[in-house]
């Protein structure tokens, strides 16, 4: 190790000095003018609620509920909520806040496990790709529905002959089958044929691709426009975006139910998705907890890096803790409101085909983009309920979205701060290079079902692995109290007890399942080609691969009496980012190891640097 003598010591002093002098300068919002914070509370917290609220509370939810017992699935979701969901969601805060990093810096606390922060960041790349297609679905469909009547109302000219828009016959919309002759009649609904024929255009499978689908592309264009318009100044302008978009899924909700519950068939909708037909005796399946563990995992967003991401903005003493709680709570509120407003407007859906709910019942694109459009097509004024709909799943999808390309953003800026730094705008708008084929959905679909599934188990149950037993939890627990103030033994005993062993006792459950029932992705009853698994497997292994491949850089570049240590002990660039906030902890571990214990002629006693600092401080 390169060895500091007295002018280091002096150097840091001065240094010191200078960002005490500077922060005079600055506005008193920004205490760290190097990187930026939140203008003020409200932008944080509303993006922490815009990322964390994501289509899976509107299109998945409900329908796990449904599936698992209706509100009996409630006891689960909200225990597993309690011991994996809100320990996570903190842990990655409370990270974010105190390194005032990104995802891949963050991991200086432990280098041997970089290869997590930069894997996350390569998923959320990926992931980035998909979900700014199904933006782009939803302002197609935005569009579409500013007409009337609404075109996938009925079976017009772009329908053949397998369409019918049969309202009192026994017609189910999930097996495609007609009852009501004798024979076995394949049809779809004018809603499904809109979304394959029109909509989409879609190729019988993965291996037809065909030329641009220019309306889709069109509206991809637009919606990556959007996302660029938004975070042109980074969190400075999307703070301010997410004022409309964070709050207006809720007017829309609120809307849709207060409509929903005032038509025919409304009470039927909800007595499948949470009424009397729960189903208490579905608790004793283990599938319903490792549902509601799966759901509560990736509704928080956890192990995307954009938790880390967003509270790297924040103040160093913000109450990260109250903040934790705030979101994860509105997060777990709003897919239980989402669901009322789906299911009671599906239960007039049932009524008016008189057939059973659970035969409309749908998740994921057949939720957002068949079932839920057919059901609005069935009301009075449908283009506006329509239009209120897809304006809500654009702006869901576009705070997800301002989140993820925030993440590759920030660890570009903070990995290369001379040459991007000032260059932040053309680096957002440079990240939207896409463009949509007619098997674009195909595409979608095996990103969905290869990297954003059990990859993710395996980062996180890595992160909680490399914190807490690594670095050790109890020394991060004590960076925690330097933003927080000291707590008792007491306050703390719950979360050792969750990062210790509940939570990832739990992760290693749900992962191990994960992959033993994992099966091949299908859309609809469409087969993916050989080729095509081999694909989702490269990207798993994209994603996994810069584990290893971290850990033997390390390992080529260091001595090998160092390795083992240096590689599990944090890097000297771990600490907070401004020195004023370092106090006498991290003065004195920056003064060992700068300083050197061998160094009789030029140690300095640590403690005095630590004083010096806390004078500064004042």
């Amino acid at each position: 190790m390169k060895k500091y003598g007295w002018s280091s010591f002096t150097d840091l002093i001065l240094k010191n000095s200078a960002a005490e002098e500077q922060d005079a300068h600055v506005d008193p919002g920004d205490e760290n003018p190097e990187r930026g914070n939140w203008a003020n509370k409200s932008d944080y917290i509303l993006s922490m609620i815009g990322y964390a609220v994501g289509l899976g509370n509107i299109w998945r939810f409900p329908y796990l509920a449904y599936k698992n017992g209706g509100g009996a699935f409630l006891i689960p979701y909200f225990t597993m909520l309690v011991v994996v969901g809100i320990p996570l969601f903190f842990l990655e805060s409370a990270l974010g806040q105190f390194c005032s990093q990104g995802p891949i810096n963050a991991w200086k606390a432990v280098p041997i496990l970089q290869g997590v922060g930069i894997a996350a960041v390569v998923v959320t790349l990926v992931v980035s790709i998909y979900y700014n297609v199904i933006i782009c679905y939803s302002l197609y469909y935005m569009f579409a529905s500013m007409q009337s009547p609404l075109p996938w109302s009925d079976c017009f000219s772009w329908a053949d002959s397998s369409c019918s828009n049969i309202s009192a016959a026994n017609f189910t919309q999930g097996n495609n089958t007609c009852a009501s002759s004798n024979m076995s009649v394949s049809v779809q609904s004018p809603s499904e044929q809109y979304w394959d024929r029109v909509a989409l255009q879609r190729s019988s499978s993965l291996d037809e691709t065909g030329p641009v689908v220019w309306h889709l592309a069109l509206c991809l264009l637009l919606s990556s426009l959007l996302v660029a318009a938004a975070l042109i100044r980074g969190i400075k302008s999307s703070g301010k975006v997410v004022y409309f978009t964070a709050t207006f899924p809720y007017v829309v909700i609120l809307i849709l139910l207060v409509r929903g519950l005032t038509l025919e068939g409304a009470k039927d909708g909800i007595e499948f998705y949470i009424g009397s037909q729960s189903n208490l005796t579905k608790l004793t399946e283990a599938e319903v907890w490792k549902d509601a563990a799966t759901q509560t995992f990736y509704s928080l967003s956890i192990g995307w890096g954009g938790l880390v991401t967003l509270s790297s903005y924040n103040n160093f003493h913000n109450n990260v803790f109250k903040d934790t709680f705030a979101v994860t709570l509105t997060n777990a509120g709003t897919s239980v409101l989402a669901g009322f407003a789906i299911f009671s407007i599906l239960g007039h859906m049932a009524h008016v085909y008189n057939i059973p709910v659970e035969n409309v019942v749908k998740q994921g694109f057949g939720l957002a983009f068949i079932a839920y459009p057919d059901a609005l097509s069935k009301l009075p004024i449908s283009p506006l309920w329509s239009i209120l709909f897809f304006v809500m799943l654009l702006t869901v999808g576009l705070d997800s979205q301002f989140a993820g390309i925030e993440v590759l953003t920030t660890c570009l800026v903070d990995a290369f701060p001379k040459y991007f730094k000032s260059k932040r705008a053309i680096v957002t708008v440079a990240t939207f290079c896409v463009c949509i084929l007619q098997a674009g959905i195909y595409w979608v679909t095996l990103i969905d079902q290869f990297v954003a599934t059990w990859v993710l188990l395996f980062l996180v149950l890595l992160e909680i692995i490399g914190v807490a037993f690594i670095y050790g939890g109890n020394r991060f627990i004590k960076d925690i109290e330097m933003m927080l103030g000291k707590k008792s033994f007491a306050f703390w005993l719950w979360w050792r007890a969750c990062w210790f062993c509940i939570s990832p006792c739990i992760i290693l459950v749900i992962l191990g399942w994960s992959i033993a029932t994992f099966s091949p992705p299908t859309y609809g009853q469409v087969q993916y080609p050989g080729w095509g698994l081999a694909l989702g497997w490269a990207m798993v292994a994209f994603v996994v691969i810069w584990i290893p491949f971290k850990v033997m850089i390390f390992l080529h570049t260091l001595h090998f009496q160092q390795r083992l240590k240096s590689l599990c002990s944090p890097s000297e660039e771990w600490h907070p980012y401004l020195d004023i906030h370092r106090g006498e902890r991290y003065s004195e571990e920056l003064c060992n190891l700068s300083l050197g214990k061998r160094d009789h002629v030029h140690t300095v006693n640590c403690k005095t640097l630590g004083m010096l600092n806390g004078l500064f401080k004042r």
